[in-house]
């Protein structure tokens, strides 16, 4: 093969690896059982196919060939780690599959190898964080340094955290299935609380100078994309499309400086069109099964405002009655903030204050700034300029992402004029 050739093969296997890596990796992790010994798996059967396809050309099938040489691989190690181990069960239980076995097979099993993965990061026996972190090293196929980044904490912290959470679901025996029946709701719910953690982290950075991660809220469609795919409940579709509809206004949301652009004056023909009619595809597929979980009204009241030409022309009371239903399905104050902010739109800033008030005197969002940025916002609207200070500076005092703090100081700077 001439060195032109050769050099054509490994730009391939590089393609290979970002496209098909964490697909053979989460077959792998199902035949051998073990994360770290998958991993290692992976990473020697990419080093055989560097090694051997320049040479000897790329395998019809390259997923299986990769699988079929990294469980080879993590066979032959454990084999050299028995001779001063315990460890010849697990070689033993491994080389059962030997024999007139397709451990790499194309097509539905792979991604039901995914599905598994993410049900066993996602496991309601790790803390959240834990599934967090897990699901976006060994789901996604992300650096630690890039987590630990996102999520502002060091890189030592997160790997430990990793760390502990593999050695929970040894511990635990937690198993690599996709589950059924009766616990299908409390688990799917769990995996569905990551991947929205993992796409709102992305889409409003919790704290930090850029107002997004595209790369975090990207992944997490992606995921929720491979989720639909393979278990399409309802509530997943509602995810989906909650995360297509928020993610369709990205463009509008920031001004070239990076600084915070509100709904009502976001330009709204950069909105993507085509992710507002997938979201919305989603939504109504979702409200035919009759189940009405929380994620899928989120979308509905999203799909509200992707039909509405501007904020004056937006069926407030629609949005209203789909946050009564959501205050019923899962009660939060947060609902119940954004519930208020609805009823101002349709009511009057005054009747929206009062709400807000009520929320804020039970102590449920005392140190939730955007309810205080609400509440100087009405204040401000109704002339009420002490009020709307006292309130736009506490949102300050509790706010950690940049942009939205310069927002915060243009509108007490503004209250001065």
């Amino acid at each position: 093969m001439s060195d032109r050739a050769a050099e054509a093969v490994r730009e391939q296997v590089d393609t290979i690896y970002r496209e098909e890596s964490r697909r053979i990796f989460a077959t792998l992790v199902r035949l051998l059982g073990d994360f770290d010994l998958a991993e290692d798996a992976l990473q020697d059967a990419f080093r055989v196919a560097m090694e051997q396809w320049p040479g000897e050309g790329v395998p019809a099938k390259p997923r299986p060939w990769l699988v079929s040489t990294g469980r080879f691989k993590a066979i032959d190690a454990l084999r050299r780690r028995a001779r001063s181990s315990a460890s010849l069960d697990k070689v033993a239980g491994l080389l059962t599959l030997e024999a007139g076995d397709n451990p790499g097979q194309d097509g539905e099993d792979i991604e039901d190898d995914r599905l598994r993965l993410i049900f066993t990061c996602c496991h309601s026996a790790l803390s959240p964080e834990a599934r967090v972190a897990l699901t976006l090293r060994e789901v996604c196929g992300l650096t630690t340094e890039a987590i630990a980044h996102a999520f502002l904490t060091s890189p030592t912290t997160l790997a430990q955290r990793i760390v502990r959470a593999k050695a929970k679901i040894r511990q635990a025996r937690i198993p690599y299935q996709v589950p059924s029946g009766e616990e299908l709701p409390e688990r799917l719910e769990a995996v569905l609380q990551v991947i929205y953690l993992v796409f709102n982290e992305g889409y409003s950075a919790s704290s930090g100078e850029s107002l997004t991660r595209p790369d975090l809220s990207g992944e997490a469609v992606r995921l929720g994309r491979l989720l639909v795919e393979q278990l399409p409940e309802p509530e997943a579709l509602g995810l989906l499309a909650l995360m297509l509809l928020h993610e369709s206004r990205r463009a509008a949301r920031a001004s070239a400086e990076g600084d915070l652009i509100l709904l009502e004056d976001q330009d709204r023909s950069r909105w993507s069109r085509d992710q507002i009619a997938e979201g919305t595809t989603l939504v109504e597929r979702a409200f035919s099964s009759r189940q009405f979980g929380p994620y899928t009204l989120q979308a509905a009241i999203a799909a509200v405002h992707a039909a509405a030409p501007s904020v004056e022309a937006t069926e407030w009371s629609q949005i209203v009655g789909l946050y009564n239903l959501l205050a019923q399905v899962a009660p939060s104050p947060v609902f119940e903030t954004s519930r208020a902010v609805a009823v101002a739109m349709r009511d009057g800033p005054a009747a929206g204050l009062a709400l807000i008030d009520a929320i804020l005197s039970r102590g449920d969002l005392a140190d939730y700034h955007l309810a205080h940025s609400a509440r100087a916002e009405l204040c401000r609207q109704l002339g009420r300029t002490a009020d709307a200070r006292t309130s736009y500076e506490r949102a300050l005092a509790l706010a950690q992402q940049e942009p939205e703090r310069r927002f915060l100081e243009r509108r007490l700077a503004d209250l001065s004029v």
